[in-house]
């Protein structure tokens, strides 16, 4: 069965606790995966940061590559699993968390990575 797309997670979510998702992106944009998928339906991402308590007042250059790598990776899976790369959906409506930069999740599937 296909999967259907992508759920983004924060490492703050309490439902992580070392494990709940299939990719980790760290703050510098490196990328740890997990030695299975977990869910038949989504894939899941986890990002490293908190964007639920406070609004950023600036973003530091790891964030710009935190959600480069992000998009990077999407992208990737996206065409490796022949899945739509526009669908993103957070985990739930606590988590990635109310200030999480979902513009920064630039996704152009027919021009590559932005």
């Amino acid at each position: 069965m296909p999967y259907k797309g992508f759920i983004i997670h924060t490492s703050v979510c309490p439902s992580i606790n070392g494990k709940g998702f299939d990719f980790w992106i760290d703050a510098s944009g490196t990328v740890y995966a997990a030695p299975l998928l977990t869910d038949p339906d989504y894939i899941h991402l986890c990002l490293e940061g908190d964007f639920g308590l406070s609004s950023p007042d600036a973003e530091p250059a790891e964030g710009k590559r935190q959600f480069f790598g992000a998009c990077k990776l999407i992208l990737d899976l996206a065409a490796l699993y022949d899945i739509s790369p526009l669908i993103v959906k957070p985990h739930n409506d606590l988590c990635p968390g109310s200030y999480f930069p979902w513009d920064e999740l630039v996704l152009y599937p027919g021009d590559g990575y932005h």
